[in-house]
C-alpha cells in the first residue's frame, strides 16, 4: 500500500496508494470518496478506524447512505466564537486532570487545529469623505487622472501592465489627486475591537503558548474562510512521514468554501470539531455523490454570486439534503478558482454537505498565485431573500416580489402588510435634512466577508460599478448604514492598487476592519431618528449584504427584509435607496444634469473585471498577507499571558469562566432513564442555530444583560454573546433567546416558555430553576433528550453534535409527530433508558396522561454510546486519560 514519490526537485515522499489495493471499484470512485479512502486506509488502527470502513468505502455504490463509516481529517478550523469555548474546555479538563493527579500537560490537540480570531469586530465608527470641499470629479481632476495614467502606462516596461507600476505607489484621492491616508475609521474599530477583547485575546495567548499543536491567528489579520483559502491549504499535506491530500473540518459555516479548491473540508459542531482535536474521527454516514454537470456558457452579465444563486436553487429543488455534490463538464472550465470557492461556500443552503471541484489545472494555477446539467448561460442577475437563501428573486422581478411578500401571510416569505398601508411613508430628520422611509426602504448595505471577499471578480465589479456611479453624480443617502468589511488585507491591497477604494468611500462603503461583522449582528446600531421611523410606520425596512446568512431579524431587530446579493448589486441597491425597483426599467437615481442614470450605464462589463483582475491581482498580494500572518500585529505581539500549565482563573472576568461540568468528575459512569419529565419548550420545524444560541448582540432585557449588569456593566460593554462564550454564565441565560423563537408552549414568538403546572410564564432555565422544578427534560443547563420529526439541523449541528454534549437525540418513528400522537408538550414523560443501550435503539415513551409510543434513539454506532454515556465527548474524553 505504502509507495515513494520521487523527484530531482524534492527528496523522496512516501504515500499511501489506493491503486495497490488493486481493487476494480476504486476507479469507479468520486473523486471526493477518494479522500475519504485514502484516510480510512492511512489511518485504520483497528479500533476507531476498522477495515470494514476501508471495504465500506471502496464498495461504496453498494453501501451510500447505509454504512457508517469513521474520517479522520487533515486538520480542524476554528474560528473565535466557537474556539473560545473549545479552548475553555480544554482548559478546564486540564483542571479536572490535575486534580485527580493526571499531568495536565497531556491535554492537547492531537489533530492539528488553527484559530483565527476574527469573530470579534463591531462597526463602532463610520464615516464618509472628509474633504472640506465637493468631492465630485471636476473635468479638471479628471484631464489630471488620465495624463497620470497615460504617463505611467507610457513608462511601463515592454510586455507588462502599467498596473504594476501603480502597486507601491501611495493611494491617491481621485478628486485631488492627493495623497490618502490608511481609513481613520477602520483604525477606530480595530482599537475598540482590541480594548474590548482584552480578556479574550489574552486568553487566546497563553492557549497558543501553552497548548502543542494549535495556531493562534491574531485579530485584524483575516477571517478564517480567506486564512484558509490564503494560506492554510496546502492540496497535500505532509506529517508523520508521509504525504497525504489536504482535508479539514471546521466549527465556521464557510469552511465548505475550501472544497472549490479540491480540498474535503466541512462544517461540524464545536463539540465534534474538540472531539477531532483531541483524537476522534469523525462519524458520518458513507454519504451518496450527486454529479452536477455544468455546460454551456456564462451569461456575460452574471457574477458568481448569480451562478450560485442559481444553482443553489436547481440542487435544493433536486432534494440533496446531507448528500456530497461533486462537479464536473465542459462548463467548469469556465469557472476561475475563486468562482469555485463562492459556490462551494453555498453548499450548507442547499442542504448538501459538501460541493466538490477536484483538482485541474485551474486549482493548481491558483495556488502558484497563491449526474446534473446546469445550462450556466442561463443564469441572470439574482438576489435572494427576504428571509430565506433558498428563495432567488431575478432582479427583474425584485418589485413585483416584494409587493408579494407585502401580501402575504406572515411565513418564509410574508410580512402580511394591508394594502391600505402599503403606501405609508414617514418623514424624518437626520444630519438636519429630511427624508422619507417607506415599506422596502434599505437602511443596511453590506459588502461583509462571509461569502464573496474571496473572490477579486465581484469586488472589483463593485468598485467599477462605484467609480461610474460617483463619475454620473449618483450618491447614497446619508442614513444608510453602509459599510465594507473585507475578508482580508489582500482585498484591500488590490481595491486600493486599483484606485476603486476612494469610490466606494465616497459612497459610504469604506474599509471599517477585517471580520465578521454584519452578518453575526455586529453592525453599529441604526441612526435613532431611522429606528424611530421604522417603528412609527411599522415599515418593512430592508438590509442588502453580499454574505449567506440574512436570518429575520438578524442584522438589526427592526430590520425584517434581508437580502443577499453580489457585492455590485448591494452598492446598486444602496444607491437606489429601496428593493422595490425594477433595476432594468427603473433609474437609479439623476445626475447633476437631471438625466436618469441606470443599472445599465454604471454596470462593468465581464471582460472590463477580467482585465482588472489578470492585470492587478498579483502574487505579490499574497506574499503581503504572508508576511502579515508570520509577524502578527503590534497589540497582539505586546499582549502578556501567563507561562502555566494551567490557565490562571480570573473570577471578576466576565469573558473567560472556568465551567463546572468537570467539578464531579468520576471514572464511572452509566445514564439514568427519564421519570416523570416535563418539557422545556416545544417547538416546530425550521429552527436554526440562531434559535438555539443567538451569536449577535445581547439585547438589554435579556436574562443574559441583566446577569451583566450584576456585574456592573453597561450596555455599551455588553459586546455580543459570541464574544462571551467562553463565559458558560452567559451562554446558558442565551439558550433559546432568539426573539424569532416560536414556542408552541405559549403561542407567540419570544425568548420564553410556560412553567408547568402553574401556567407561568418565564425566561427560560434559569427561571425555571429558581421556581423550583427538577424534573425536566433538561439535566442542569444542557438538555438530556430531544424529540424530532425528522433531523432537522444543517450538517454543521447534526444529531452526532447533540450526541457529542450529551444530548440524546429521539426521533418519532415514520409518520408519526407531536400531532399526530396528540400531544400538547404539557404533560409529564417517562423514559427508560437501558444500561445495554444499543446504536438505533427504540426506546418507548410513556406520557402522564396514559399515551404510550416508540421512539428511534439516533445513535449511529458504539462511539455515539458511549459519548453518551459518558455525558458526552468531553467527559469520554477525561475519563480515558483517568484510567
Amino acid at each position: 500500500m505504502i509507495d515513494t514519490l520521487r523527484s530531482e526537485q524534492y527528496e523522496e515522499r512516501r504515500y499511501f496508494n489506493p491503486q495497490k489495493l488493486s481493487d476494480v471499484r476504486y476507479e469507479n470512485l468520486p473523486f471526493c470518496m477518494r479522500v475519504l479512502l485514502e484516510s480510512a486506509i492511512r489511518k485504520c488502527d483497528g479500533f476507531y478506524i476498522k477495515t470494514d470502513d476501508v471495504s465500506s468505502i471502496l464498495d461504496w455504490q453498494m453501501q451510500q447512505n447505509q454504512a457508517e463509516v469513521a474520517f479522520s481529517p487533515a486538520r480542524v478550523l476554528l474560528q473565535d466564537f466557537t474556539g473560545i469555548p473549545a479552548m475553555v474546555d480544554l482548559a478546564a479538563m486540564r483542571d479536572a486532570l490535575a486534580k485527580q493527579g493526571v499531568d495536565p500537560n497531556l491535554v492537547n490537540p492531537r489533530c492539528h487545529t488553527d484559530l483565527i480570531v476574527d469573530h470579534s469586530l463591531q462597526i463602532d465608527y463610520k464615516s464618509r469623505c472628509r474633504c472640506q470641499i465637493s468631492c465630485r470629479p471636476t473635468i479638471s481632476t479628471r484631464k489630471q487622472q488620465r495624463r497620470s495614467l497615460k504617463a505611467s502606462c507610457s513608462d511601463a516596461p515592454s510586455g507588462r501592465s502599467a498596473a504594476v507600476q501603480i502597486e507601491n505607489t501611495p493611494l491617491l484621492c481621485p478628486f485631488h489627486l492627493q495623497p490618502v491616508s490608511e481609513p481613520e475609521t477602520m483604525i477606530r474599530n480595530q482599537e475598540m475591537e482590541l480594548i474590548r477583547n482584552k480578556e479574550r485575546l489574552q486568553f487566546f495567548k497563553w492557549c497558543s503558548k501553552a497548548f502543542k499543536n494549535i495556531n493562534v491567528v491574531p485579530p485584524d489579520i483575516n477571517t478564517v474562510h480567506q486564512v484558509n483559502l490564503e494560506y492554510l491549504c496546502q492540496v497535500v499535506q505532509e506529517g508523520e512521514g508521509f504525504i497525504y491530500p489536504d482535508s479539514v473540518v471546521g466549527t465556521d459555516s464557510h469552511t465548505t468554501m475550501i472544497n472549490g479548491l479540491g480540498i474535503l473540508g466541512w462544517g461540524v459542531g464545536g463539540i465534534e470539531s474538540e472531539a477531532v482535536m483531541l483524537g476522534q474521527p469523525v462519524s458520518l454516514t458513507l454519504p451518496q455523490v450527486v454529479g452536477c454537470k455544468l455546460v454551456g456558457t456564462i451569461n456575460p452579465l452574471a457574477t458568481s454570486i448569480d451562478i450560485v444563486l442559481g444553482i443553489t436553487k436547481h440542487l435544493r429543488q433536486a432534494g440533496i439534503g446531507g448528500k456530497f455534490v461533486e462537479f464536473f463538464g465542459p462548463g467548469v472550465q469556465q469557472l476561475s478558482a475563486p468562482d469555485r470557492t463562492t459556490i462551494a461556500n453555498m453548499c450548507p443552503e442547499y442542504n448538501a454537505t459538501v460541493s466538490f471541484f477536484p483538482v485541474d489545472d485551474i486549482t493548481l494555477q491558483h495556488f502558484k498565485h497563491t449526474s446534473t446539467d446546469h445550462p450556466l448561460s442561463h443564469v441572470m442577475r439574482l438576489v435572494s431573500g427576504p428571509k430565506r437563501p433558498q428563495d432567488r428573486v431575478a432582479v427583474t422581478c425584485m418589485k413585483e416580489d416584494f409587493i408579494n411578500c407585502l401580501n402575504e401571510k406572515v411565513g418564509f416569505k410574508g410580512f402580511h402588510v394591508s394594502k391600505e398601508k402599503q403606501a405609508t411613508q414617514v418623514p424624518f430628520l437626520h444630519e438636519g435634512a429630511e427624508y422619507n422611509l417607506a415599506h422596502g426602504s434599505v437602511v443596511i448595505a453590506a459588502v461583509i466577508s462571509c461569502t464573496n471577499n474571496c473572490n477579486p471578480s465581484v469586488m472589483l465589479a463593485a468598485g467599477l460599478l462605484a467609480k461610474k456611479a460617483v463619475e454620473a453624480g449618483l450618491t447614497v443617502k446619508p442614513y444608510i448604514r453602509t459599510s465594507l468589511v473585507p475578508g482580508s488585507g489582500t482585498v484591500t491591497h488590490y481595491l486600493n492598487t486599483t484606485g476603486v477604494l476612494p469610490y466606494l468611500r465616497k459612497l459610504g462603503f469604506e474599509v471599517v476592519g477585517y471580520g465578521c461583522a454584519t452578518c453575526v449582528g455586529n453592525t453599529a446600531p441604526l441612526p435613532e431618528s431611522v429606528v424611530d421611523a421604522i417603528k412609527q410606520g411599522d415599515l418593512v425596512a430592508c438590509g442588502v449584504l453580499s454574505g449567506n446568512r440574512h436570518l429575520e431579524g438578524r442584522l438589526c431587530d427592526c430590520v425584517r427584509a434581508n437580502y443577499l446579493a453580489s457585492p455590485p448589486l448591494v452598492v446598486a441597491y444602496a444607491i437606489a435607496g429601496t428593493v422595490s425597483i425594477n433595476l432594468e426599467t427603473e433609474p437609479l437615481g439623476v445626475n447633476s444634469e437631471g438625466k436618469d442614470v441606470y443599472l445599465r450605464d454604471i454596470w462593468p462589463s465581464k471582460e472590463e473585471v477580467n482585465h482588472t483582475e489578470e492585470n492587478i491581482v498579483i502574487a505579490s498580494m499574497f506574499k503581503e498577507l504572508r508576511s502579515r500572518m508570520e509577524k502578527g500585529s503590534t497589540f497582539w505581539n505586546r499582549i502578556e499571558s501567563a507561562e502555566s500549565a494551567l490557565f490562571p482563573w480570573d473570577p471578576k472576568s466576565t469573558y473567560i469562566r472556568c465551567p463546572a461540568f468537570f467539578s464531579k468528575l468520576v471514572k464511572v459512569c452509566a445514564p439514568q432513564s427519564i421519570e416523570g419529565a416535563y418539557p422545556l419548550l416545544f417547538l416546530g420545524d425550521k429552527v436554526t442555530t440562531d434559535h438555539i444560541s443567538p451569536a449577535g448582540s445581547i439585547a438589554r432585557v435579556s436574562a443574559a444583560a441583566r446577569y451583566l449588569q450584576s456585574k456592573r456593566l453597561t450596555p455599551r460593554e455588553f459586546n455580543s454573546y459570541g464574544a462571551r462564550r467562553g463565559n458558560d454564565a452567559v451562554m446558558t441565560r442565551g439558550t433559546f433567546a432568539s426573539i424569532k423563537l416560536q414556542n408552541r408552549l405559549i403561542g407567540k414568538t419570544g425568548p420564553k416558555t410556560l412553567h408547568i403546572p402553574s401556567g407561568q410564564t418565564v425566561i427560560r432555565l434559569r427561571q425555571l430553576t429558581r421556581l423550583g422544578r427538577q424534573r425536566t427534560l433538561f439535566n442542569g443547563t444542557v438538555p438530556i433528550i430531544l424529540f424530532l420529526q425528522i433531523p432537522v439541523f444543517p450538517v454543521i449541528h447534526s444529531e452526532n453534535h447533540l450526541v457529542g454534549m450529551g444530548i440524546a437525540p429521539l426521533q418519532f418513528l415514520p409518520g408519526q409527530n407531536a400531532d399526530s400522537l396528540e400531544l400538547c408538550g404539557k404533560e409529564r414523560f417517562t423514559i427508560n433508558i437501558p444500561q445495554e443501550l444499543m446504536p438505533r435503539q427504540q426506546l418507548t415513551v410513556q406520557t402522564s396522561t396514559g399515551k404510550s409510543f416508540s421512539v428511534m434513539a439516533l445513535f449511529e454506532n458504539d462511539m455515539d454510546v458511549a459519548f453518551f454515556r459518558h455525558g458526552g465527548i468531553l467527559k469520554y474524553v477525561a475519563r480515558s486519560l483517568l484510567l
